[in-house]
């Protein structure tokens, strides 16, 4: 009897210490809300390795849908990557903590000249990540008599092959652009005159995307798209043909941030992330990876040649932004453009 007992106390206290162990070793998860291919792998692991953590990445596909989930209850996201107009919404409804500088000590080699353009310049509650400039691609050798011009969406001769960007305020930007107002205008008259252009538009498209556009061009599935110039980027690594420019008669140039949700659990992980990000070789090897740039201006000189030659890359410097904009929240305005887009959306 004595053996029995002897010999269930020694399993008993060997599950008890096992356990232990296990809830000791346990690491802190970081869990990121992100676009799609947003971040160099590598870079994850190394972030994991060096804080012994474990980070856990689920992806959106356009600032309304994520702020959408955020809105209607779904927690446990430590840092998310809104677009900037977005992160304004957010933060004006309480939805996001501000930044502890002391914890971000990297964050002084943002680039003063994104800055000027920034809605939230003091960086007191998102952190840049990546800049973009959108535009419009096509396959050289497809599209006859291609010009860098909005115009490129009349063009019945490439109906069903063409795309534009599934994002309300970004094609609603394009068309007004077009038609020579400010994507951020308020006037009803303007927008309405938008409408018509999109909804004549729409019928030479396949379809509005926000994902697939870019290898549907690589493959010759589409031939002329409406994107961003990092996803144009990464394709054209594969398949040269693909020609990116950006409209003359002006576009949107943008940044997605970084930022905290209020009931992050854990933020003070989500600040050494950033804070990570921003370190000048991490900066250069995540921008040289996904073809976007964190406006770091230590990491600069540790791009490549081409990348640093890129109009797509360095637009602000090289290309000035006289006739781009920065697509900003309109507050209670907002509201004309999701009744434009929902007549687009629902036109034949």
């Amino acid at each position: 009897m004595k053996k029995i007992i002897s010999v269930f106390l020694t399993v008993l206290l060997a599950v008890m210490f096992s356990a232990g162990s296990s809830h000791s070793a346990a690491k802190p998860v970081l869990h990121m809300y992100t676009w799609a291919d947003y971040i160099k792998p590598e870079l994850v692991q190394r972030f994991e390795k060096e804080h012994s953590c474990k980070v856990v990445i689920d992806t959106f596909d356009s600032n309304e849908a994520m702020y959408a989930k955020i809105k209607a209850g779904a927690s446990g996201y430590d840092i998310i990557t809104p677009s900037s107009y977005m992160v304004a919404i957010m933060f004006k409804q309480g939805m996001l903590q501000k930044l502890s500088p002391a914890l971000l000590p990297n964050l002084k080699n943002v680039d003063p000249d994104y800055l000027k353009f920034a809605l939230d310049p003091k960086m007191d509650h998102s952190a840049p990540y990546m800049l973009t400039i959108t535009g419009i691609a096509c396959l050289k050798s497809k599209v006859k008599d291609f010009k860098p011009t909005w115009a490129m969406f009349e063009r019945a001769d490439l109906k069903g092959r063409m795309t534009m960007l599934n994002d309300m305020r970004e094609t609603i930007g394009a068309a007004l652009k077009f038609l020579g107002y400010s994507l951020n205008t308020t006037n009803v008259a303007e927008l309405n005159a938008a409408k018509e252009v999109l909804i004549r538009w729409k019928k030479n498209l396949a379809k509005f995307e926000n994902e697939q556009y870019k290898t549907g061009l690589a493959s010759s599935e589409f031939l002329l798209v409406h994107g961003y110039s990092g996803d144009i980027m990464q394709v054209q690594k594969e398949n040269k043909n693909i020609e990116f420019a950006i409209p003359t008669e002006g576009t949107s140039f943008s940044c997605d941030d970084l930022v905290i949700p209020k009931k992050a659990s854990q933020a003070k992980l989500a600040h050494q992330f950033i804070n990570f990000l921003y370190e000048p070789g991490v900066s250069a090897e995540n921008t040289e990876f996904i073809s976007y740039l964190c406006p770091n201006t230590a990491s600069y000189d540790k791009l490549s040649d081409d990348l640093k030659k890129n109009p797509a890359i360095f637009f602000l410097k090289m290309q000035g932004s006289s006739k781009n904009e920065v697509i900003r929240d309109l507050g209670a305005d907002n509201a004309k453009y999701t009744k434009i887009w929902d007549l687009v959306k629902g036109a034949e």
